[in-house]
């Protein structure tokens, strides 16, 4: 079976995020996303917070903690919802409930449930590489992502500053520019 998954990268400090859920799960996903994005508008409401989540994200304006249960007016003006409650009938109503407003949404270890997946993730200055696994197996991703951080070089942010600068100063239409980009990036390959 081919992976139908279509990757794309979101602004997420230009989309409203809903969090559902502070505990173990939810620290993770919030772990991650603050990790590759760290201006991320994110909005947790749960009952409950951890210490660790109240850690994570002291002095970040851009992440709110409402300590109450879910209610459906929480999915207001929200772009996208995590679902990451250890409750999988709440998170299934989450779930619903956001379907219905036509809100992309993540259940946490419930792959038939989401829209999208949060995959691992490599960064390199301005090169970001999402791994996804298609929901199969996130502890390939993660190792396969362990493997790309100690193959990369450290200094790719600068090949790709200067690639820009390179791509900035040709001249031509889009096809002469890309024959010439290739022509110059070929040597990566070998």
């Amino acid at each position: 079976m081919k992976n139908p998954l279509y990757p794309i990268f979101l602004k997420l400090h230009q989309l409203e995020m809903l969090i559902v859920g502070a505990g173990e799960v939810g620290l993770e996903k919030m772990s991650f996303i603050l990790k590759s994005s760290p201006d991320a508008l994110i909005t947790i409401v749960a009952p409950e917070i951890r210490a660790e989540i109240v850690d994570l994200i002291e002095g970040k304006d851009n992440v709110r903690v409402v300590q109450k249960p879910f209610e459906l007016s929480d999915l207001e003006g929200k772009d996208l919802v995590v679902a990451a409650t250890n409750i999988p009938e709440l998170n299934k109503e989450v779930q619903r409930a956001a379907k219905e407003r036509k809100i992309l949404v993540n259940v946490a270890d419930t792959p038939a449930l989401c829209d999208f997946y949060l995959g691992a993730i490599v960064t390199r200055g301005n090169l970001k590489i999402g791994i996804s696994t298609n929901g199969k197996s996130p502890t390939f991703a993660k190792r396969f992502r362990q493997v790309l951080e100690e193959t990369l070089p450290h200094d790719t942010g600068d090949l790709l500053l200067n690639l820009k600068k390179i791509r900035d100063k040709l001249t031509g239409d889009f096809n002469d520019k890309v024959k010439k980009l290739n022509a110059i990036t070929a040597d990566l390959l070998n």
